[in-house]
């Protein structure tokens, strides 16, 4: 253990040094007003560290857009989630502000998982607080349209933020990610989660090790959608809105409430982010027109 800790200890202090040596190239004052285009930038944490992320700014004229925070996968990075999901081409179609954050060594602390983030203890909460923070004070969030999606890992920790700070988004969306913390959100949140039955990372009906040290079984998927529908108080997911190219979703949206819970199960589908090429539909224009229907109130 004590080698473990050494090793921790390095990566901190490596990343504390790159953050000090300037890779917050593209990084704007809090009074400026962004052009539309592409921008590497990072928000500074209590303890100087500065946590890097890419930001897109769609067409049109400035002011508070809807803003997808896209949350890469375990050893994955920024640019590989950016890449992946095509969200930029979105947005610039749709009129929403893109963020998509770096992790610690390429992971993100979801609780039960992942290694590098989760034994260093950061506090990757406290950066999207930061960074949402940032996004609404500079005139370029909507506070009340704040949306978080995150394939594997990041749909972890897009987990955890619904759990601990439900009060600021309006909804999220995980794509081959799971529950791994233990979760009592203030309000109601809407969720959109697509999940392939062949997912050997992330297994769609369980098992598995949250971590290479964390052995606790994932839970299966299905349980963790009954979980959120018991939060939102919402019934049964019982209403299929798709059904098309291996892809099966179903909802669970209240009579009187705002909340929703949609599941959509590939079918066949593996450990990925679908793009509409292989098994399942494209996933960043579903979970897209999901968030669209959600407001915080």
């Amino acid at each position: 253990m004590r080698s473990v800790t050494h090793i921790v200890i390095t990566w901190v202090l490596l990343a504390a040094l790159l953050a000090a040596s300037g890779t917050a190239s593209g990084a704007t004052s809090a009074t400026a007003r962004l052009a539309p285009g592409s921008y590497t930038r990072s928000v500074t944490m209590d303890d100087g560290w500065k946590r890097e992320y890419l930001l897109r700014v769609p067409p049109g004229k400035a002011r508070p857009r809807p803003v997808v925070i896209a949350l890469h996968g375990g050893l994955n990075d920024m640019q590989y989630i950016r890449d992946s999901t095509g969200f930029d081409a979105l947005a610039d179609e749709k009129g929403f502000v893109t963020a998509y954050p770096n992790g610690f060594f390429g992971t993100w602390n979801a609780g039960g998982c992942c290694w590098f983030a989760r034994m260093a203890g950061i506090d990757d909460v406290g950066f999207l607080d930061r960074l949402i923070d940032t996004l609404v004070r500079e005139g370029l969030a909507d506070p009340r349209r704040i949306y978080l999606t995150g394939f594997s890992n990041g749909g972890g920790m897009a987990y955890r933020y619904a759990c601990e700070r439900s009060t600021r988004i309006a909804a999220i969306g995980v794509v081959s990610g799971s529950l791994a913390v233990p979760c009592e959100p203030e309000r109601p949140v809407s969720l959109i989660a697509l999940h392939g039955t062949a997912d050997p990372s992330v297994p769609f009906g369980g098992g598995g090790d949250q971590d290479w040290n964390n052995h606790v079984p994932f839970p299966p998927v299905q349980a963790v959608m009954d979980f959120w529908r018991s939060i939102d108080r919402l019934p049964p997911l019982d209403r299929i809105v798709l059904d098309a190219a291996s892809t099966v979703c179903r909802t669970s949206l209240g009579a009187v409430r705002s909340s929703q819970v949609e599941f959509c199960t590939i079918f066949d589908g593996g450990h990925t982010w679908p793009d509409g090429t292989g098994k399942g539909v494209a996933a960043s224009p579903l979970i897209w027109d999901f968030f669209t229907k959600h407001v915080r109130p």
